[in-house]
């Protein structure tokens, strides 16, 4: 059964979450187009919804037109850069747009951008332990590089935020 008022000729038209659909078809080209993981793989599927999470959060909730897309892109680059607070900044986003809603606003992407957060979150995927890469990190020799059959269980996030970091910089 569809919802009443879905033409959008009376107040109550259905809301299309324009803004993380836009935020997620970018994503989407980025990684496509940067080539560096198989689209089919769950590797893609966590970039992919890493770097929607990213450019949807960082656009304020805004289809992606207008600004300069090149302060655009070196926004995206800065959130999602190596040593970046970005878990604790999606929270802060995310709690943000929820307070928003909470005294009467709309966003009607933000039941979307959460459940990407949610699902980036409890999904875990078997990648090499790429945590010891700091020169300086305790458990490395200095000169050795990371042993690619160490392998440990990440949030998807862990493994999406520097894919996507490196399709926004490749793009």
């Amino acid at each position: 059964m569809q919802p009443e008022s879905t033409n959008g000729t009376s107040g109550g038209g259905l809301a299309v979450p324009m803004a993380w659909l836009c935020a997620e078809y970018t994503a989407d080209e980025m990684l496509r187009t940067g080539a560096l993981v198989e689209a089919d793989s769950l590797e893609f599927r966590a970039g992919r919804q890493t770097l929607a999470l990213t450019i949807h959060l960082c656009d304020g909730g805004e289809p992606l037109s207008g600004g300069s897309t090149a302060a655009r892109i070196d926004h995206w680059l800065t959130v999602t850069s190596y040593g970046y607070p970005w878990p604790r900044w999606v929270r802060e986003q995310l709690g943000v747009r929820a307070e928003r809603v909470r005294h009467g606003g709309k966003d009607p992407d933000l039941a979307l951008a959460a459940d990407a957060w949610r699902r980036l979150c409890d999904t875990e995927l078997l990648a090499t332990d790429l945590g010891g890469l700091e020169p300086w990190h305790p458990s490395r020799p200095p000169g050795a590089s990371p042993d690619e059959a160490d392998r440990v269980w990440l949030p998807a996030w862990e493994l999406g935020l520097p894919l996507g970091h490196l399709a926004v910089h490749l793009w």
